[in-house]
């Protein structure tokens, strides 16, 4: 008979040295959850439960592949942002807490102004570029019901993943197949008063210290950028922005902390005023927010 406080046991054993002790015991907690259905308050409550034979099977499964590095949020093909349920894979990154923060200082900065919603065409326009699995567009739609949500991302499969998502959540979001790096003419993309992105930012610097399981399974085009120009997705965001944001509009960018102020200055050098570096809960130099001149 295997219990609860076998599996905790168990995993402790065989993922130490993958990961760190706080980390596994979140990473226990939640497969357990995801096998057995019970709740974080009842696992901790009765570590003497017995898991059914097709529990302790799964159980077993699982801590297999975590051995490879694996996140556990691509094991059972599920995580949470901003309170919302998001299905990931192989096509798209999972989703960070940093980029939470972003979130929160779109809706909040929102808040702070008016806009017309009596006809579509006068409704909040905003743009989520490199979406992977449309957590930025999905969750900011779902708090924004009156706005008008459009994302985009180079790849395919990341885009069935968003649309996937925003069904699951229940909201319209308009998704479009584009190149920020090489946008065709043909292409409709709305103007917008709100753009939105995290981008490729990972240097293969920046990769050195990273932990395998981002490395081995993440996507890479959603990752990295050249060593010679890590910039570059800023740079060609910010030039889109000039075009396609409304007067006054808006640009919100998740970044490189150890960018910070690149960032700031390539933004300068463009004209866009009000340029705020902000850091995140982590005192890390993570978001930063402009407007259009």
């Amino acid at each position: 008979m295997i219990t609860i406080k076998d599996v905790f046991e168990d995993y402790r054993k065989q993922i130490n040295g993958v990961y760190d002790a706080n980390e596994i015991e979140a990473i226990t907690l939640l497969a357990i959850s995801e096998i057995t259905g019970m709740s974080n308050a009842s696992i901790k409550a009765f570590p003497e439960r017995v898991l059914s034979e097709e529990q302790a099977e799964s159980a077993n499964n699982v801590v297999a592949e975590l051995k490879t590095g694996k996140p556990i949020q691509y094991i059972f093909g599920i995580t949470e942002f901003y309170g919302l349920p998001f299905k990931v894979n192989r096509y798209v990154l999972i989703p960070r807490p940093e980029t939470e923060e972003l979130v929160e200082w779109v809706l909040s900065t929102v808040g702070n102004r008016q806009f017309a919603v009596d006809s579509d065409q006068l409704k909040m326009q905003i743009l989520d570029i490199g979406t992977g699995s449309g957590c930025i567009a999905i969750s900011l739609k779902k708090n924004l019901s009156e706005a008008n949500v459009s994302a985009i991302d180079i790849s395919k499969g990341a885009l069935e993943t968003a649309k996937g998502n925003a069904e699951l959540n229940n909201v319209e979001v308009n998704f479009i197949e584009a190149d920020i790096l090489s946008i065709k003419s043909e292409i409709q993309i709305p103007k917008s008063d709100i753009i939105v992105s995290n981008p490729p930012y990972v240097t293969l610097e920046d990769k050195k210290q990273m932990h395998t399981n981002v490395t081995d399974f993440e996507p890479h085009t959603a990752l990295f950028v050249p060593e010679h120009d890590p910039l570059l997705f800023y740079r060609a965001i910010a030039e889109f922005a000039l075009d396609n944001l409304n007067p006054e509009g808006q640009l919100f960018f998740e970044i490189n902390e150890g960018f910070g102020k690149e960032t700031v200055q390539l933004l300068t050098d463009k004209d866009f005023k009000n340029i705020e570096l902000r850091k995140d809960m982590s005192g890390r130099d993570r978001m930063i927010r402009c407007l259009i001149s």
